[in-house]
């Protein structure tokens, strides 16, 4: 009996202990998580940062000293660049290792290793793209360069530095909560790194819904619903500039389209991806000094996309955002210069039909030949389920995305994807030389190695130079190339080549004295090469514009009430036009109400203001009855832009779009907008209803910034900040300006201030885990303490000094 009792005994306790250290579901392993000596509490910290000393490590030559300031941006100083980036990386773990290694095993299409079966969609998309196809050609070219290589091995071993002191108390909780642990950094996960910032900016098409759409709505109905360019709005190379070259003709095909309707597509990134940067030249401002400004407008997450540091040796002294994970300042300043970016909005993504010879994909037709495909064989390993096999196969266009097994409706569905990130690049050198820039030529020699994403890359200089160019690899295509599905069988459908670099759209030292860009068209129809997008912004950049054609005596202040702006240009330009559509005369109760709302609003879209919550929502309304037909469709379609809507609203209110097709009168935009009106009044009231709420702009608008793994309690939600997509304070929901700085240049040294919505530790354990958030959205900025040697002052709350073992 003993026996037996012992036994029973044992299997209990062998059970209990299986089941305390075994992650069970999303339930992580409770022994390890709730033990006191390495569980999550070890992640509470109760200060910001812990009193620093001297650590001794292998790989450093020389003694480095970093300094973390009160904001905890590290300043590293160092002897040698080696130690220079070294150092980057190990303080850059040290905050975000976490954060490091999740984006990259997205990217790379390897989130199924942890997260389990739920992310295997997710992790198929990104090997059907070829993220890691792209990475692996970027690493190969990287090693090519030695001088360039060396700085970013150096950032993964002090990465690795890190990684290397930890033991399981040490991890970061997600690693607890996942029931994982990190593994080695290495220069090909910082390649992976580019490439995801590639995906979010330049990965975005419309190619398979605009070949539907054409198809099913006609040549003359389709370019008036989704038209190439609209007259009279200013694109970022002014009007009227200048092109002093020969261009390139491109070799045009005569191109026939097919009848696709394809049902689904691959999802596009987060449209609202994009920024605002612009630049005033010392005639414009108080000082005399240009003034750059720079927000990139991305997802709001926590740990933040950004972290902001300070890097010093004999060959640098640059300040400004990083990404965590790669090395190098991405925007920022130097004793000499400044710049920032913005997504320029280009087509470099064109999908090609393939005709292979059989079924069994070896060969594809190219003209009278049969040229060999490649098999890619990906093993997605599935947490708790078998590994998962995918057959990706590879043409000289790229990866076959869409086939018989992915997204694809039938054996004839093959269509290769040609995008210029699977080109040989070097992005590191841009930032490489660019980091280390003293003037303009400079400046742009670094740019020209750059291939992408596409970037408006504006510029401001101690000198008093200021510029903007638009950088990156940009196809040489016949007018509306790429635009639909082309045919990959014939070489007349390739690209003609790509356009020089001293090709590129750019302006310096304009006569307005001013530059600017915001996502909308690169230049004017004058600009001799075709560029398209399916997604221009037409709001945010002209409301720039507007201010800077004003501003005189501009100060950083003012560049920085201009960031925060939360003018409404699209309500400017619609809500006249649907108030007047009302019968307002014979408005009571609430509809009475809610119009006076509107007709007393000023059009900016503060924090506090009622009307954005009501015009929005009638927007949204009044737009989901317009396009109506485009709702449930058999096949994968989009809906004209908010603009063109609103053009053809104006211009065109005949056309048979402003019929509701949900009921049996026939309407016109005047009878749409009175009953969306009525619409928006139930809803809202509905709204208040539940919530217990008011109409309180940021109340309803629930700006959050979100954890990567969508904890709430990592996350903070209801941040009080006002602004729109399209609108230059673009926060919207879980979107927006991602790090706002502003930089002037002045002859003693850049003076800058900078805010993002996070903090530099990417711990929620941390007391200053978001701390920025409140500051971002109230429109206060930090100092960027830019130093030129270490600080002896209080600014600096400890000092971290690495030495040679």
């Amino acid at each position: 009996m003993k026996i037996v009792q012992f036994l029973i005994s044992l299997a209990i306790t062998s059970t209990l202990i299986y089941f305390l250290n075994t992650k069970q579901n999303q339930i992580p392993p409770l022994g390890k998580f709730l033990d006191p000596f390495g569980g999550f509490w070890q992640n509470g910290e109760q200060n910001a940062i812990k009193e620093q000393g001297t650590l001794k490590l292998d790989g450093v030559k020389e003694d480095v000293e970093i300094q973390f300031d009160k904001m905890l941006v590290p300043h590293i100083f160092a002897n040698n660049d080696t130690d220079l980036f070294f150092a980057q990386g190990y303080v850059t773990a040290y905050h975000r290792l976490w954060q490091m290694e999740f984006q990259q095993l997205a990217t790379e299409g390897r989130l199924s290793e942890i997260l389990g079966k739920s992310a295997l969609e997710y992790d198929r998309t990104s090997r059907r793209k070829g993220m890691a196809y792209a990475a692996e050609i970027a690493e190969k070219e990287l090693i090519k360069d030695k001088d360039v290589y060396e700085v970013v091995q150096a950032y993964a071993d002090g990465v690795n530095s890190y990684i290397n002191q930890l033991t399981y108390k040490d991890y970061p909780i997600e690693y607890k909560l996942l029931d994982y642990k990190p593994e080695p950094w290495t220069v090909y996960k910082t390649c992976l790194l580019l490439k995801q910032m590639s995906n979010d900016l330049s990965s975005g098409e419309m190619d398979l819904e605009n070949t539907n759409l054409r198809a099913a709505l006609g040549k003359e109905t389709f370019d008036l619903l989704f038209p190439d360019r609209h007259p009279g709005l200013d694109p970022v190379i002014p009007v009227k500039t200048p092109f002093n070259f020969t261009p390139i003709a491109p070799i045009k095909a005569d191109p026939t389209y097919p009848i696709l309707k394809v049902r689904k597509t691959i999802e596009n990134p987060d449209p609202k991806n994009g920024s605002n940067n612009f630049v005033v030249a010392g005639s414009k401002t108080m000082s005399g000094n240009p003034i750059l400004a720079n927000e990139p407008d991305l997802g709001l997450n926590l740990p933040s996309i950004w972290y902001v540091a300070q890097l010093k040796s004999p060959s640098y002294n640059v300040f400004g955002a990083t990404l965590p994970g790669a090395p190098f300042v991405i925007i920022g300043f130097n004793d000499s210069i400044s710049w920032g970016v913005t997504n320029a909005k280009r087509d470099v993504v064109d999908w090609y039909a393939i005709n292979f010879r059989d079924n069994k994909r070896l060969e594809y037709q190219y003209d009278d030949k049969w040229l060999k495909a490649e098999m890619r064989i990906e093993a997605i390993k599935v947490r708790g389920e078998d590994t998962f096999y995918d057959t990706v196969v590879y043409t000289h266009y790229g990866p076959v995305a869409y086939d018989k097994n992915f997204l694809g409706d039938n054996d004839k569905t093959n269509f290769a994807m040609r995008w210029t990130a699977h080109d040989v690049s070097n992005e590191q050198r841009t930032f490489y030389l660019l980091n280390k820039a003293e003037n303009y030529t400079e400046y742009v020699k670094a740019w020209s190695y750059y291939v992408g994403p596409p970037q408006n890359v504006a510029f401001a200089s101690a000198s008093g130079d200021i510029a903007l160019w638009i950088n990156g690899k940009f196809p040489i295509k016949w007018k509306e190339q790429g635009k639909f599905l082309l045919d990959g069988s014939k070489s007349s459908h390739e690209w003609s080549g790509f356009i020089p670099h001293e090709h590129a759209l750019h302006i310096f030292n304009p006569a307005t004295g001013f530059v600017s860009s915001a996502n909308q068209h690169p230049g004017d129809s004058t600009y001799p090469y075709y560029g398209y997008d399916y997604n221009y912004e037409y709001y945010r950049n002209r409301r720039i514009n507007d201010r800077l054609k004003l501003m005189q005596d501009v100060t950083a202040e003012e560049m920085k009430m201009l960031q925060n702006d939360n003018y409404n240009y699209k309500a400017s330009e619609l809500l006249p036009m649907m108030l007047d559509s009302l019968d307002s005369a014979n408005l009571t109760g609430k509809s009475l109400e809610y119009y006076t709302v509107l007709k007393n609003w000023d059009y900016f879209s503060e924090a506090d203001r009622t009307a954005p919550t009501i015009f929005e929502t009638w927007w949204s309304l009044l737009r989901n009855d317009i396009w109506d037909e485009f709702e449930d469709l058999p096949y994968a379609a989009y809906e004209p832009s908010n603009y063109n809507t609103y053009y053809l609203l104006k211009n065109r209110p005949e056309l048979s779009y402003f019929d509701n097709k949900k009921t049996n009168q026939i309407e016109t935009p005047t009878i749409l907008i009175r009953d969306t009106f009525k619409k928006t009044i139930d809803s809202l009231e509905n709204w208040k209803s539940k919530t217990g709420k008011e109409l309180v702009w940021y109340e309803y608008k629930n700006t959050t910034v979100q954890h990567l793994l969508r904890i709430p309690a990592f996350s903070k939600s209801g941040v009080k900040i006002g602004g729109y997509s399209g609108i230059v304070n673009a926060a919207s929901r879980q979107h927006g300006p991602s790090w706002r700085m502003v930089v002037e240049m002045t002859p003693n040294g850049p003076n800058g201030f900078g805010v993002y919505p996070g903090s530099q530790s990417g711990n929620p354990g941390n007391p200053t885990y978001g701390s920025m958030i409140d500051s971002w959205a109230s429109g206060k900025y930090y100092p960027l303490l830019f130093l030129k040697q270490p600080d002896k002052t209080d600014n600096i709350i400890t000092t971290l000094t690495l030495k040679s073992k």
